[in-house]
């Protein structure tokens, strides 16, 4: 009995020994297994992951990429478009897709005439940008030239970027640009010769980082700040100054100006004109709100004067920039206008500006500065002193003078006892006299009325002297 319990007990150890042996191997393999299954999935998710990486790092080297093939425009007219990088404004443009068309992809930008193409949105950055794209002749066109022009304001005012680019292809070339902001840009390609040659661009590009663009020194037998428009002094020195409210200092590229939240117009302007001002651009005549308002001051709109009986009128006029479509246009700006008896803007300012321009023409350059002061003009609906709910001051008497140089380099030491100046004190009246010469005075006179200092770069033994000069009109 004892020898067949101990037969038994090994047979059941010899069993249990087997099961552990079994279970052993299948958890052994099955671990195996299952960490290799993990493995694979940490590797792909490991790839994958770094793929994506590699992605985002990839598109984000541009800032901006643009290759014409979303959207259609296939007329002339002006409009916008809606393109993958944004809205873009086309004038004398459309996306090309013929075979005569030069193009990366099945599209391109093709301009005609003096088209442009223009971002309608900003691109934010801060320190220089790369602009790339790539150009040639539409079809077998002949010649042409087109530039790259940039805004750091919002598309308010555009200046070139770069050298113009002259073009004798039909094959794709690439053009490189480089421009710095502090803010955010954005830009407009533009057709600038008077050719009847199309033009194609196509793979327009902008990346961060660049070589900075180098600044030039003046043109020989000049020195700096000719012809600055506000070259002969700030008459109340106003500054770029939240502060100043009232006393607020603008630069609108083709004018400077002080600005007076509280009358919601220009307290003076100041520009210059040569004849490389003076063109064959149309008048604009887009009236347009100032973005470079500051957002908590009222903002005069291109509606504010309606129906009150004054006209919108120009301190900085139209026809004093007509060499360029973006020097007209920022004539426009709300911050340029004053609300101006009818009569007095379409007759008396008129014939004085046309005056103006004449003597220009005649080899002159002159520095003109405008400014209003006072309450109340009388329009074609009688006397006003306030107009958009009390928001806009309409002045009682607006001023002009005129200082005429023979056109030349280095001004300010050209400018002696002798020079011309013109100085006019008008009322903003409906029935004034249409012959600006009846308002002739003295530099001295308007001085006193709006205390200000004019022409103080000019040496003060000069200056004294021209501010007691009174034109004769001739």
């Amino acid at each position: 009995m004892p020898k067949k319990k101990s037969t038994n007990k090994s047979s059941n150890s010899l069993a249990l020994a087997v099961i552990l042996i079994i279970a052993t191997f299948i958890v052994t393999t099955c671990s195996r297994k299952i960490a290799g299954i993990k493995e694979k999935e940490k590797t792909h998710s490991s790839k994958k992951s770094s793929a994506s990486k590699h992605g985002k790092k990839k598109s984000a080297k541009y800032l901006l990429q643009e290759d014409f093939e979303k959207g259609s425009k296939t007329n002339y007219n002006t409009e916008e478009i809606s393109l993958s990088s944004g809205s873009w404004e086309f004038k004398d443009a459309v996306t090309g897709g013929l075979d005569e068309d030069h193009k990366v992809g099945t599209k391109a930008l093709r301009i005609r005439s003096n088209g442009m193409a223009n971002m309608e949105f900003d691109v934010a950055v801060k320190g220089t940008v790369t602009v790339t794209l790539k150009y040639a002749l539409y079809g077998e066109d002949e010649k042409g030239e087109w530039e790259l022009w940039a805004s750091v304001n919002r598309g308010q005012r555009y200046t070139k970027v770069g050298n113009t680019v002259s073009v004798s292809s039909n094959t794709l070339k690439t053009a490189t640009f480089t421009a710095t902001t502090n803010a955010a840009i954005r830009f407009s390609i533009r057709k600038t010769d008077k050719t009847n040659s199309r033009l194609n661009f196509d793979a327009f590009t902008v990346e961060e980082g660049g070589k900075a663009p180098v600044v030039t020194g003046p043109a020989e037998g000049s020195v700096s700040g000719d012809d600055d428009n506000m070259l002969l002094g700030n008459p109340s020195n106003a500054t770029a100054s939240l502060a100043m409210v009232n006393n607020y200092l603008m630069d609108k590229g083709y004018y400077k100006l002080s600005y007076s939240r509280d009358n919601g117009t220009p307290n003076w302007v100041s520009w210059h004109i040569s004849s490389r001002d003076l063109g064959d651009m149309a008048r604009g005549n887009d009236f347009r709100p100032d973005a470079d308002v500051p957002d908590d001051w009222f903002q005069v709109t291109q509606t504010t004067y309606i129906g009150s009986g004054f006209d919108r009128g120009h301190n900085c006029p139209s026809g004093d920039r007509t060499a360029s479509r973006d020097a007209n246009e920022a004539t426009f700006l709300m911050t340029n206008m004053i609300p101006q008896a009818p009569n007095h803007n379409q007759h008396l300012w008129s014939n004085l500006e046309s005056y103006t321009r004449s003597l220009v023409k005649e080899g002159n350059e002159v520095y003109v500065i405008m400014g209003s002061y006072g309450t109340g003009g009388t329009g074609s609906k009688g006397l006003t002193k306030k107009i958009a709910g009390n928001r806009v001051n309409v002045p009682a008497r607006i001023w002009k003078v005129i200082v005429v140089l023979p056109e030349g380099n280095n001004d300010l030491k050209r400018i002696s006892r002798s020079t011309r100046v013109i100085a006019v004190n008008t009322p903003n009246n409906n029935n004034v006299n249409t012959k600006w010469s009846a308002y002739l005075t003295s530099i001295e006179e308007i001085e006193k009325a709006t205390n200000y200092k004019l022409l103080g770069n000019v040496p003060e033994a000069v200056r004294q002297e021209l501010i007691k000069k009174i034109d004769t009109g001739e």
